[in-house]
């Protein structure tokens, strides 16, 4: 009798084994999922900053083209410095002179940058809504229906 338990061999995984190892790659796949978000966040803020300073860029070609008036008005949130009101996503062309090919905008949808042009015009404010509260670059902002994660990233002269 005991040569005949011998002789049969188990092949195969029980029942547990298999749960435990799916368990595991079910944890090991939410991580990878979450990590690789915030890694896309990240990726949008950058984007947003570097937006910002292209912006700032031609914001000073302008001031340096219009010293007499200054930096442009703003209107609604938005650069009243093109031949009518400039749109982001669209060229910026005052008199013929082209600041910028494509005026940047925010790459998530919904979300927009914010101009303010100082009273005087001799300053101004550029504003981004970042995802990751955890930019050492950022600042907090109350104004969560334009900002909902509360951050925000901020660029003047």
């Amino acid at each position: 009798m005991t040569k005949d338990l011998r002789l049969r061999t188990k092949y195969g995984f029980t029942l547990i084994e298999l749960l435990v190892v799916v368990s595991l790659i079910g944890v090991l796949a939410t991580l990878v999922i979450a990590n690789l978000n915030s890694a896309r966040e990240r990726a949008r803020d950058s984007q947003r900053k570097s937006d910002l300073r292209s912006i700032q860029t031609a914001l000073r070609l302008y001031y340096n083209d219009n010293s007499s008036t200054g930096f442009p008005n703003s209107s609604s949130y938005n650069i009243v410095g093109c031949d009518g009101a400039c749109t982001w996503g669209e060229a910026w062309v005052n008199e013929s002179i082209t600041y910028m090919n494509i005026l940047p905008k925010d790459p998530l949808t919904g979300q927009s940058y914010r101009y303010t042009a100082s009273a005087d015009n001799e300053g101004y404010t550029l504003e981004a809504c970042l995802e990751n509260k955890s930019d050492d670059k950022g600042v907090s902002t109350t104004d969560t229906t334009w900002c909902p994660s509360g951050w925000k990233y901020v660029v003047s002269p």
